[in-house]
């Protein structure tokens, strides 16, 4: 039996690696400090987004970052919002990275 991290940690240390490495990042929705799910918005400052959200491979058991939705920014940002609507518990966290880098690939950010 292995112990759950809370959102709010997971959140906090996320960010922190991103600083890390000089990504700007910023939580844009503070959900369920619990919890809470968490979709990541990347802005590649080019009016281009992509979200994130985790994903729960049936197959294997492991969890996985997908791509929710891109597109143009304001169109990411449409579907942001319709999520949130949907459940007022989300995160969201935006990334502006004109490389695409999110760090989502990384071990144990998946958890």
């Amino acid at each position: 039996m292995s112990a759950r991290v809370t959102t709010d940690f997971w959140v906090r240390a996320y960010l922190a690696r991103l600083e890390a490495v000089h990504i700007p990042a910023y939580v844009v929705a503070h959900g369920d400090a619990t919890a809470g799910a968490v979709l990541v918005k990347l802005a590649t400052l080019d009016g281009r987004a992509r979200i994130f959200q985790r994903s729960f491979d049936l197959m294997s058991g492991a969890r996985r970052w997908v791509v929710l939705a891109e597109g143009s920014e304001s169109e990411v940002d449409a579907a942001v919002s319709r999520q949130r609507r949907m459940d007022p518990d989300l995160w969201v966290i935006e990334i502006e990275s004109r490389e695409g880098r999110t760090l989502l690939d990384e071990e144990g950010l998946a958890d």
